[in-house]
């Protein structure tokens, strides 16, 4: 795995750990988002970025790999 790769992992680490803070997780504290309680949208929006994030910088890494050969 590259440095550049381990600098973005550990990037998507840090802003795993702000995203699920508890300051930041009880501010949508009221409301909903098309019916869903708006702190359900959050956490699941944010995980699912997350995933997704963490998806592409993995997938980049291998690309990368297999054009250098």
């Amino acid at each position: 795995m590259s440095s550049r790769t381990l600098a973005r992992l550990a990037a998507l680490f840090t802003l795993g750990l702000v995203l699920f803070l508890p300051p930041l997780v009880t501010l949508p504290r009221n409301g909903t988002v098309f019916g869903v309680p708006s702190l359900l949208a959050y956490m699941f929006l944010a995980w699912a970025g997350l995933i997704a994030a963490l998806g592409w910088v993995v997938e980049r890494d291998g690309n990368d790999r297999n054009k250098r050969r």
